[in-house]
């Protein structure tokens, strides 16, 4: 994954919008014959909240969630951004990409809720050190 996503930095440079790289993106995507959700709304999380409000940027083979950002900086927020969309999916790992950046650097963001989940009801083995 993180092959492609720097095929698209290095193709596309950095001043792209977000739209744009997230097209070219797509394209490798098709080509490599990976099954994704671009723009993917993510179910309400609690009762109240109104459809649409979690809208991804990708879900790659049901387990990862991308998002792009095209900012000079990433923010504690972009990052909390991944954290509720992997709550609300119930995956374990999120990819936080800024292509703004002179070189790319993916952010994986993990979820911790989920993890402490499997580890109370012994579903995964985690070695602590």
């Amino acid at each position: 994954m993180n092959g492609l996503l720097f095929k698209t930095h290095n193709d596309l440079g950095r001043y792209k919008n977000e739209k744009q790289y997230a097209d070219y993106f797509e394209d490798l995507l098709k080509k490599n014959n990976y099954k994704y959700s671009r723009e993917y709304k993510l179910a309400p999380s609690f009762h109240g909240e109104k459809n649409g409000r979690n809208i991804c940027d990708f879900i790659i083979e049901d387990k990862i969630v991308i998002e792009f950002k095209t900012v000079k900086f990433l923010t504690q927020e972009d990052y909390f951004q991944v954290k509720r969309y992997l709550s609300c999916s119930g995956l374990r790992l999120g990819i936080l990409v800024n292509f703004r950046q002179n070189y790319l650097t993916p952010k994986r963001v993990l979820n911790n809720e989920l993890l402490k989940t499997l580890k109370s009801t012994n579903d995964i083995q985690i070695y602590e050190y």
